[in-house]
């Protein structure tokens, strides 16, 4: 007779939690609530003892001056008072009911005298134990808080793109120490991040360009060839400038993914410099097209990437030569050093901008009036990597609508 096979047993449970452990008494914790609480109770506690205590004393001797004797009797024959505090008693034409009222008023003056020194006292007291306090409190303060300052100098410098900054805080198991941990755990998946992107970079970079090379040189073979039809020359000739295209769309795209980093290795970097060197480049295109390029360029030196810094002028020149006017066109380059701030200004003639769509004109792949790259004056990332090259280097880059046509693009960078 056959038997039936036993249904499978469930998994055992894990034993492991991947939750932070909980401690047995969490009450226990050294919270910062709790060290704070103790601080400054202990503190006001002291105080309140010190305060007391000198209080006390003050009192002590406020009462011994208080019980001071009034008058001294020097004679029996005839009676004869001698006294310091009140004159008045002293005088021998007193009757015996002006002399019990003289020491009654030398009583309530006395005693009016003690309270007022024993409230003077006091309050220089409490203020001294108030400045104390002070200080006391704002020292201990800092030291309760120091290390917020230290996280705040670790996010810091990972701002400045060095992502293998730690905290690393040691210390009680409190807030600030999970904070710190927390912190840490972020920039280290940062970091992984980042690396993985780097990484990506490298190989789209030699994914991408080999065969785009491979093809480019097939082509130029092809062209070579003098027993050639015409009409495949004239198709290789569309197909090299496809690729052309292709090859600048890949190093704009990879330029783009590497200038949104920061930039860690920086020099020192003259924009009139760089400006000069962008102009030359454009010059053959724009005495092609009949536009004439000017303007004064003053030494502006930055520190950054002379290479990123000079495709940033060059993206800019190269957008004011080919969108301009047909005729009489010009772009004015600029340089100079205002408020702290080296400044970049690029200006030229052509076609009226609407301001809504200054905004999109920054956008990957976006142009004036055309979403798509339909366009043969570039591939529409020229102004996104110029505002990511400029955000890197701690700067920024605006566009204006200049009167009668045209744009007046300005990048200004930290000195």
């Amino acid at each position: 007779m056959a038997t039936t096979p036993a249904p499978p047993q469930a998994p055992p449970k894990p034993t492991w939690d991947p939750r932070r452990p909980q401690p047995v008494f969490p009450w226990l914790r050294p919270t910062i609530r709790i060290r704070l609480t103790l601080l400054y109770g202990g503190m006001f506690l002291i105080a309140g003892i010190l305060l007391l205590s000198i209080i006390y004393l003050l009192a002590a001797q406020a009462i011994s001056t208080g019980n001071q004797p009034l008058f001294k009797i020097v004679g029996f024959e005839k009676l004869q008072v001698s006294s310091d505090n009140c004159p008045t008693v002293a005088s021998s034409s007193l009757q015996l009911s002006d002399f019990n009222s003289a020491i009654a008023q030398c009583m309530d003056h006395q005693r009016q005298a003690a309270l007022d020194n024993l409230l003077s006292r006091s309050l220089l007291a409490l203020l001294g134990l108030a400045v104390i306090a002070f200080a006391f409190g704002y020292a201990m303060a800092g030291r309760v808080l120091s290390p917020l300052g230290r996280i705040t100098r670790t996010a810091r410098a990972v701002a400045g793109s060095d992502l293998s900054r730690r905290i690393e805080l040691d210390g009680p198991d409190d807030e600030l120490k999970e904070l710190a941990d927390t912190f840490d755990d972020m920039l280290e998946r940062l970091q992984r991040a980042f690396t993985a992107q780097q990484r990506f970079v490298g190989n789209a970079s030699h994914e991408l360009r080999t065969p785009l090379a491979i093809n480019r040189t097939l082509l130029e073979v092809h062209l070579s060839d003098p027993d050639a039809p015409v009409e495949l020359q004239q198709l290789g000739k569309t197909l090299l400038a496809t690729n052309e295209r292709s090859e600048q769309l890949v190093e704009g795209l990879l330029l783009l993914a590497r200038s949104d980093n920061q930039i860690v290795e920086r020099k020192p970097v003259d924009l009139a410099e760089v400006a000069s060197q962008a102009v030359d480049q454009v010059h053959a295109e724009a005495e092609a097209k009949g536009v004439e390029i000017r303007g004064q360029r003053k030494p502006a030196v930055v520190q950054g990437n002379g290479v990123l810094l000079e495709r940033i002028a060059l993206n800019l020149l190269q957008n004011a030569v080919r969108y301009n006017v047909a005729e009489d066109g010009w772009v004015e380059v600029t340089t100079e050093v205002q408020h702290g701030q080296a400044v970049l200004s690029v200006s030229n003639t052509g076609p009226v901008v609407p301001a809504y769509e200054i905004d999109n004109l920054f956008e990957p792949f976006r142009r004036l009036r055309t979403e798509r790259t339909g366009s043969d004056k570039g591939v529409g990332l020229g102004l996104s990597i110029a505002r990511s090259v400029a955000r890197a280097h701690g700067g920024h880059i605006t566009a204006q609508p200049r009167e009668g046509g045209g744009l007046v693009m300005r990048v200004t960078l930290p000195v």
